[in-house]
């Protein structure tokens, strides 16, 4: 090869050596051999000008192989910028979806994981993981048998044939933490297909009950199978295509998780969060509202979902008395002088409506503890209202009369939540999320949302949109007008203890 390729260039040199041979020799006999004949000397004049002709021409296709070659090049370093530019967009898109799955998988509050048709863990999320106090490395790809306990290998394993041909499996269960509080969970297995119809693995879901929005009872004909486990509920095998729903049913030992949870609520085995709700004009001079979340020690450390635990606070009649420390530890906070300037937004139970004694102890805090009642802002939920109409305007008239004030979340266009405003006292109206997270690709929810504003302001109720996530949908509310915005896109949630007075 190297051979060749140096014949090659000696020959691109050939002929241009022999043209400077052929003068240099006719430049010889011209001036040393006077004596040569005419013919001789045409003759090797007519070579040198075939020669050279030669020469001109192979200059002439070298020029033109040159001029290809570049051509060539430009088209080529265009298209690799191209390439590069496509690259680079690619691995941003990349980088960012990575960013976001993260985020998805960092905060999604489901314990979630992927098995295959070994039961080998193929893919888990952080409260999964947590769930079972291990690292990532001591559960991607082992086997089920290998990370987790028996109880939970005997009920997928005892599922798993079902699983394999097709079915989803759908039941709650109830499972105890390390510290042996119990946690309510609906639990879902649900297969994975190939293209060609093969099942070849399966997701294990476990959702918190307290986060399940609506829960549909049973259908004639649907199949229920009740395990004897002690921690089993129920269970519900369907197909895909179903509604499947599950009974709510009491675990066995009632007195001892009843006790378990009053327990926790006199201990004080909570810790409180609070997310900022921010006025969308920043110029105005107004006190800092912040909504109050709860939680349990272990669910703060992230070993399960939140909310897990209110199902059992709500089963055994035990929400007044966690309103009841809410709202005590946040007057404690608030007795401090220095943050007047505040108003907390404090849930409440649908239970504690019931409670006539609550609003005197809220009265009565407030006094000892000389806060102004106007800084606590109690929020109710539509669907509570809705529920149980004539305890709910009891409780609001009583409150009001204190001097705290109201907000009526998940607030629709439905009729009846509108003629309530006429038989209630309310400050605030929480305008639905699941509306104003789409008021800028649906023309419909949009115009809800700017009726519900307009309504509001008609009757001196301010608004607060929640589930606000862009800064498009902050401009978009800022020009609706209104008044407050909640959300991750806002603030997020974070430690009560990190909350400044000042």
């Amino acid at each position: 090869m190297q051979k060749f390729s140096l014949i090659q260039n000696i020959k691109s040199y050939l002929f241009a050596s022999t043209v400077f041979l052929l003068a240099c020799g006719l430049m010889v006999i011209t001036h040393f051999f006077n004596g040569i004949e005419q013919h001789w000397s045409m003759i090797l004049l007519g070579c040198l000008i075939l020669l050279q002709a030669i020469v001109i021409y192979q200059i002439a296709e070298r020029e033109k192989s040159i001029s290809s070659f570049s051509e060539q090049l430009l088209v080529t370093k265009e298209r690799l910028t191209n390439e590069m530019k496509h690259r680079l967009w690619a691995e941003k898109t990349v980088s960012e979806g990575k960013i976001k799955s993260l985020y998805i998988d960092e905060n999604f509050p489901v314990m979630l994981a992927y098995f295959n048709a070994e039961l080998r863990c193929r893919y888990h999320n952080r409260i999964f993981r947590r769930w079972f106090g291990l690292r990532s490395d001591q559960i991607d790809g082992k086997l089920l048998t290998e990370f987790s306990n028996e109880g939970f290998f005997l009920d997928i394993r005892n599922c798993a044939k079902e699983i394999f041909t097709g079915k989803t499996i759908h039941y709650e269960r109830t499972l105890k933490s390390t510290k042996g509080f119990p946690y309510i969970f609906t639990e879902q297995f649900v297969p994975h297909l190939d293209s060609k119809g093969k099942v070849v693995g399966f997701y294990t879901i476990h959702t918190p009950f307290a986060q399940e929005k609506s829960r549909i009872s049973l259908k004639k004909g649907e199949q229920t199978a009740h395990k004897t486990e002690p921690d089993r509920v129920s269970q519900v095998t369907v197909n895909d295509t179903q509604k499947k729903q599950s009974p709510v049913l009491r675990p066995a030992s009632d007195t001892t998780i009843a006790t378990r949870v009053a327990q926790a609520i006199k201990e004080g085995e909570f810790n409180l969060f609070f997310q900022d709700i921010k006025s969308i004009k920043a110029s105005d001079v107004l006190p800092m509202h912040h909504e109050i979340l709860i939680r349990m020690g272990e669910e703060e450390n992230s070993q399960m979902p939140p909310g897990s635990f209110l199902p059992f606070v709500e089963q055994f009649k035990l929400m007044p008395q966690l309103d009841r420390w809410v709202v005590n530890h946040i007057i404690k906070w608030l007795s401090n002088s220095a943050a007047a300037n505040h108003v907390f937004c404090l849930n409440i139970a649908k239970d504690t409506f019931n409670d006539g004694s609550f609003p005197g102890f809220v009265q009565i805090q407030l006094q000892k503890m000389n806060v102004p009642a106007s800084s606590l802002c109690f929020e109710i939920e539509a669907i509570d209202v809705q529920d149980q109409k004539p305890q709910v305007i009891a409780f609001t008239k009583k409150v009001s009369q204190i001097g705290c004030l109201i907000t009526l979340c998940s607030f629709t266009q439905d009729s009846d939540l509108v003629k309530l405003l006429g038989d209630m006292k309310v400050n605030y109206i929480k305008i639905d999320g699941s509306l104003v997270c789409n008021i800028l690709r649906d023309e419909e929810d949009f115009k809800e949302v700017l009726a519900i504003n307009k309504l509001a302001h008609e009757r001196g109720i301010k608004t607060i949109a929640e589930l606000v996530e862009t800064d498009d949908i902050v401009a978009k509310l800022n020009e609706i007008g209104v008044d407050y915005m909640q959300g991750f896109g806002v603030a997020k949630v974070q430690p009560f203890e990190e909350l400044n007075p000042l």
